[in-house]
């Protein structure tokens, strides 16, 4: 490569040397040249004092910056990202995201496929547990076709699970684009079984992470990825997760920002759904329909232009939980009490309601959903 080297260079090789943290590499850059922090880091210049204090305290880690030094040319650093279509954007460059700008713990750099400025539009990140029930995943892809089809950008992580199925369901909708946050470099996708949903999420929309080409997806990055992803959303729906899940911990990272979380409720038996059952019980707030979110961002529209309005109230807790299961296929009151362990007046109440309302009708004693308002003639 000829011609002198761009900053992104300097920063794309400083970026992946052993044990660069983000401070460290915020630290590296503040009020210097990228190629003077990648000299500083690699002892071809004295290194200011909060770096010297961080090499007292691990004498190795000098050693270290100076091997990576070596097998970490900006120029060839540069070149991969070139090559994989990879863009490196730093904080202060007017593409980066204003979102994460302010934020205590924004990154120095973001390694880019796509486009950035998608961001700009609304965003809702759609969260959820790796293990996902078939339940699960299929609320993930109507919440996330759904704030597509609204013009709401859907921002998740790629993962396999509830993140994937959030972004299919924003790309089927063929209209506002996804974005993803990662925990990896973006020349490799992680789990490979995502590689295809990887590329539609980078052509359509944008992927980012902090980390540069070749960074494995080592378990650590993700908890760290995940204050990034919070940071990016206006408002976060936690769809499915356990005890401890990973999705926990970018609630707890919305939450900081002042990010309103909301959570899908789930059966109290289903260890899925142990999280955000917790979530709720926190004070988390319900999202039994991608209506309630689009609401909380001012966008609902139902009754906007000319299209058809359904004016139904959107059914709720044990009403909804009919609904869907009368969706699978006719039931009896009967075995609607069997499945719910409810009582067979209780069943009767909710059958009543959601007739009343116009979503069930009866068919000779088998209950059967009317998925489309037919108006009172």
């Amino acid at each position: 490569m000829s011609g002198e080297l761009p900053a992104e260079a300097y920063v794309a090789a400083l970026a992946g040397f052993e044990r660069m943290t983000s401070s460290r590499l915020r630290g590296l850059l503040a009020g210097r040249e990228p190629a003077a922090a990648f000299a500083i880091a690699i002892g071809s210049g004295p290194a200011p004092p909060p770096l010297s204090a961080v090499f007292q305290r691990f004498p190795d880690l000098a050693a270290a910056w100076r091997r990576d030094g070596a097998e970490r040319a900006p120029e060839r650093c540069w070149e991969v990202c070139l090559a994989a279509g990879i863009d490196v954007v730093m904080a202060g460059d007017e593409r980066f995201p204003p979102q994460l700008a302010a934020d205590p713990a924004c990154p120095p750099a973001l390694f880019v496929r796509g486009d950035l400025s998608i961001l700009d539009a609304r965003r809702v990140g759609i969260v959820g547990t790796r293990n996902s029930t078939q339940q699960g995943a299929a609320t993930a892809v109507r919440f996330g076709h759904e704030f597509a089809a609204a013009g709401v950008v859907v921002v998740s992580g790629l993962a396999r699970g509830i993140d994937g199925a959030a972004h299919r369901g924003a790309l089927g909708a063929d209209a506002a684009a996804p974005a993803a946050v990662v925990g990896n470099g973006l020349d490799v996708p992680y789990p490979r079984r995502n590689a295809e949903l990887w590329e539609r999420v980078a052509d359509r929309g944008v992927i980012v992470s902090e980390w540069p080409p070749g960074t494995r997806p080592d378990a650590f990055r993700f908890p760290l990825r995940n204050r990034i992803l919070a940071a990016l959303c206006e408002l976060l729906v936690v769809v499915e997760s356990r005890e401890r899940g990973g999705s926990l911990i970018t609630a707890r990272e919305a939450a900081i920002r002042g990010v309103d979380v909301f959570a899908v409720p789930g059966s109290v038996r289903s260890r899925a759904s142990a999280g955000t059952n917790e979530l709720l019980r926190d004070g988390a707030a319900p999202a039994l329909d991608p209506t309630d979110v689009l609401i909380a961002l001012g966008l609902d529209h139902r009754r906007a232009n000319r299209s058809s309005f359904d004016p139904r109230p959107m059914p709720r807790g044990d009403d909804a939980a009919v609904l869907d299961a009368c969706r699978s296929e006719p039931l009896t009151i009967d075995a609607l009490a069997d499945r719910f362990d409810l009582s067979l007046g209780g069943v009767a109440m909710v059958v009543a309601r959601l007739e009343r309302d116009g979503w069930l009708i009866d068919s000779g004693g088998w209950f059967e959903v009317v998925d489309r308002w037919r108006g009172a003639g």
